[in-house]
């Protein structure tokens, strides 16, 4: 009988050939504990599968799922904004067995249309619809052609969680996927990996070495600002799950990209600056924030300091390991799923902090889990929920922090709690 929660040291994933079962939610039954209700659908708080379709300007969303699903969202919509821009086909159990709930959507549109003037109606279904093989993009095609609307398709498939396009990767292809390629912007710039602003100095940079535009869909209040997106030189992919929109974009429209990753080494991040400069002809003039960063991270003593890390934050937690062990803090503990991005980051943190013990929040055997007693402070709100009476950094606002200023943000957290 299992009486310990399951974990592996970084050592034990650094040498690992395959990343373990335990690991990977598909191949277990999934634990909702507190510290993972928040976020482990792509249904979940923040942006999830339907609040991120959303960020389509002059959109709303037709969910089309069972009661339950839709309870979910009525609740979350409200809690977060949306509920306006949310609009529900429940489907009764014979829906279920015969799909007749797909001949609904476009009088489902029409009725909206009657309420609202949308320019877009996103189409979202979920699991069950994944079950049946519905062929949405067909259906969308014939309810725009129908209804006169622009309508697109989009997936709140948990199933398909560890599939080769998760929920979350496939929504962001949905977002770009109206966008059209009339002409090219040589001083124009698209960064790609969020549903929300960066806080970061990168904007400032690139308009210094002569990007005059740069573009988030975030900050897009209307559709016709939207498509002047699709004028981009290139795209900034600062999320690896934004990838495969950018691929999309690049075989679709002839957009090329180039990856900048969210790094919190000051180190690593003036390389990348200084990479990425050469890369495009240009020269990055990051010296100030440089300096500055590297002053505020060296006044900030993180020695032997116990700190445990969670997933439910704004940084991957095994390259803020990395980056906080170089520091000299002592990282006890990860709650995290181990994908196969993370494996560089394992390895190179094998060096610093190979004890560190790896523990899958949605484990079941995490119902026996026991908080250590010697944490000085965690960040991420899952590791808070861990560990409720240790001074915490939950770094999850919405608004992503990035570059520099992500690394001085975090810093001056830590300093408050120090």
């Amino acid at each position: 009988m299992i009486t310990q929660p399951y974990f592996q040291t970084i050592e034990q994933l650094s040498h690992a050939k395959k990343i373990p079962s335990e690991y990977i939610p598909a191949c277990h039954l999934i634990y909702s504990s507190p510290a993972t209700l928040s976020y482990n659908s792509p249904g979940a708080l923040g942006f999830g599968v339907k609040r991120a379709g959303l960020v389509i300007p002059e959109s709303v969303m037709l969910l089309i799922s069972p009661a339950s699903c839709g309870r979910n969202s009525t609740i979350l919509s409200a809690q977060e904004g949306y509920a306006k821009r949310m609009f529900y086909l429940l489907m009764s159990e014979t829906d279920l067995v015969t799909g007749r709930h797909l001949k609904k959507i476009p009088q489902a549109i029409e009725e909206i249309l009657e309420v609202c003037d949308p320019k877009v109606v996103v189409l979202c279904i979920t699991c069950v619809d994944a079950l049946l093989a519905t062929d949405l993009e067909h259906i969308a095609k014939q309810c725009q052609e129908k209804t006169g609307v622009i309508v697109v398709p989009s997936y709140m498939y948990a199933l398909e969680r560890e599939g080769r396009k998760p929920p979350m990767m496939a929504i962001r292809q949905t977002i770009y996927s109206l966008l059209k390629r009339d002409r090219i912007d040589p001083r124009m710039v698209n960064l790609m990996g969020f549903f929300s602003p960066i806080d970061s100095e990168l904007i400032d940079l690139l308009q210094a070495a002569g990007l005059h535009t740069i573009n988030q869909v975030s900050t897009m209040k209307t559709l016709e600002a939207y498509y002047t997106m699709g004028q981009a030189n290139f795209n900034l992919v600062l999320d690896p799950e934004s990838i495969y929109a950018a691929e999309d974009l690049k075989k679709r429209l002839g957009m090329p990209y180039i990856e900048l990753p969210r790094l919190y080494d000051v180190e690593r991040v003036h390389r990348l600056y200084h990479l990425f400069g050469q890369a495009i002809g240009v020269s990055l003039p990051d010296e100030s924030y440089y300096v500055e960063t590297k002053e505020m991270i060296h006044r900030i003593d993180l020695t032997n300091k116990k700190i445990c890390i969670g997933e439910m934050c704004n940084a991957n937690p095994f390259e803020l390991a990395c980056a906080l062990s170089q520091q000299g803090a002592i990282i006890c503990e990860i709650f995290a799923n181990v994908t196969d991005y993370d494996k560089p980051w394992i390895q190179r943190l094998e060096k610093t902090s190979s004890d560190t013990k790896v523990y899958t929040g949605i484990s079941p055997t995490m119902i026996h889990y026991e908080p250590r007693e010697d944490i000085d402070f965690v960040i991420g709100k899952d590791a808070s929920d861990y560990y409720p009476e240790v001074p915490a950094i939950l770094w999850n606002a919405e608004n992503q922090p990035y570059g520099y200023k992500g690394i001085q943000g975090l810093y001056a957290e830590m300093e408050a709690i120090l």
